[in-house]
């Protein structure tokens, strides 16, 4: 069973949103994003398979089965078409549902996109966390300390190397769909190099950057991430 959020504008006049989660985390950290664009339309935020409350199966699924977990839970709520909005590893999740289910997607908004291939380290990853917790909400450590205590050691250090082996630097040609692109000024994890160069291999890419915003900017300015990103989605 998939665990989720949701909240919807009456009437609904636009595409739904879907909000993706990061690595191990749940949904919990959508919810200040998702309340700014309720007013607007259908907003979805799930716990992917292993994920906060939704069922864990005995393996960590790859990021294929867990687009193919992402698809079929929009089935099972009706839904054939959405704009899809991740950060961090939620943009891989999302990059590998782009390439397997084109015709389900409307827009998409990369937040935060991982993993930067100059940095494709564990070590060099966890440098950068370090720098950018630091940057953080503190009420974003406990969020992240409770998922992570729920998911347990073995899911963490198998979605880490998930996370680490994929090349999303390969998939972004091929997503056909409009993307923008959102880094956060003082993001450590997602440099602007590293940004500028996934919006460059996006066919239909466009940046914005939020100023003095870390990695979580759906956490921490909700505000000003859903004004960056309700006009390109449409929305108003």
């Amino acid at each position: 069973m998939i665990h989720y959020r949701a909240v919807s504008a009456a009437p609904v006049k636009f595409p739904a949103v879907f909000l993706i989660h990061g690595l191990i985390v749940s949904s919990a950290y959508m919810v200040p994003t998702a309340a700014h664009l309720a007013p607007l339309c259908g907003v979805y935020a799930p716990d992917l398979p292993g994920h906060g409350k939704s069922y864990k199966p005995d393996k960590v699924l790859a990021l294929s089965e867990l687009a193919d977990a992402l698809a079929d839970w929009m089935d099972a709520l009706g839904t054939t078409k959405a704009h899809l909005v991740g950060n961090s590893m939620g943009c891989q999740i999302i990059a590998e549902f782009a390439l397997r289910y084109p015709r389900r997607i409307d827009r998409l908004v990369l937040q935060g996109p991982t993993v930067d291939p100059s940095a494709r380290s564990l070590g060099q990853q966890l440098c950068r966390l370090i720098i950018n917790s630091s940057r953080e909400q503190r009420s974003m450590g406990w969020i992240t300390w409770n998922d992570y205590r729920a998911a347990g050691w073995k899911r963490i250090r198998g979605t880490i190397k998930l996370a680490l082996e994929d090349r999303i630097e390969d998939k972004l040609p091929l997503i056909k769909a409009p993307t923008l692109v959102v880094r956060g000024q003082r993001d450590a994890l997602v440099p602007q190099l590293w940004a500028e160069r996934v919006t460059a291999l996006l066919p239909n890419g466009k940046l914005h950057v939020i100023a003095d915003a870390a990695h979580t900017v759906n956490y921490s300015m909700p505000e000003r991430f859903a004004a960056a990103i309700v006009p390109f989605l449409g929305l108003r």
